[in-house]
């Protein structure tokens, strides 16, 4: 990682998809380490910039704002980062090294999404060893996320990097100590998991997914 590390005492946590401050705020009070702001046209959990900007104004300093973007060009993603205040970025399309690398430089967690079943697959996390973290999912399926869709986790385990590994794809309070057992991640990433409908969050849903990776991390 260059500028942020992971946390060494427990499993970082990204809550996702969010399109109203309130219920952000709600959750980032149950203690999740990072908050995603979902930038794609097509996902039914968009949002603008002023609809990100109302969410990330709520939120208390410890919670990262992360913006999820695919294939955007710099300009476009340096220009929704100044415009909400993000802190970090997360790159879920086919984004070249050279993008992660010059993020990097405006002092951003950048984050990026390697996949099991499409391009850039997961073999191909060496080239993208500067990044913040990798995250890992199984990519099967219409839109860029994890479309619900629940996979081998333990596949994670398999990558050869010193980067830190973020799990997604198909998670819920249902199976999150499952999914953690299996893959050993340093970080877990759930949206659809824990929703009541598109972009907003179930507050029990969310505070039990929280609880179980916690409890994970007091046996480990």
């Amino acid at each position: 990682m260059s500028q942020y590390s992971m946390p060494q005492n427990h499993t970082w946590i990204k809550i996702c998809g969010f399109t109203e401050p309130e219920n952000a705020l709600e959750c980032a009070a149950l203690g999740p380490d990072a908050i995603g702001l979902i930038f794609f046209e097509k996902s039914p959990r968009n949002v603008d910039i002023e609809q990100a900007k109302k969410i990330t104004a709520v939120l208390p300093d410890p919670v990262l704002p992360v913006g999820v973007l695919v294939d955007k060009e710099y300009d476009e993603i340096m220009h929704i980062v100044h415009g909400c205040g993000l802190k970090g970025v997360q790159l879920h399309g086919s984004e070249p090294p050279e993008l992660v690398e010059r993020l990097l430089k405006e002092h951003l967690i950048v984050i990026k999404a390697l996949f099991a079943k499409k391009q850039p697959f997961m073999d191909q996390a060496k080239e993208y060893d500067m990044a913040s973290a990798l995250l890992i999912e199984y990519g099967k399926g219409t839109l860029p996320g994890g479309n619900a869709e629940s996979w081998n986790y333990e596949l994670s385990r398999q990558l050869k990097t010193q980067v830190p590994v973020i799990l997604a794809g198909g998670l819920g309070p249902e199976n999150i100590s499952h999914a953690v057992s299996a893959g050993k991640p340093s970080g877990v990433d759930v949206s659809s998991g824990v929703e009541l409908s598109y972009g907003i969050k179930d507050i029990k849903k969310v505070d039990n997914f929280i609880q179980k990776v916690r409890n994970i991390d007091k046996t480990v």
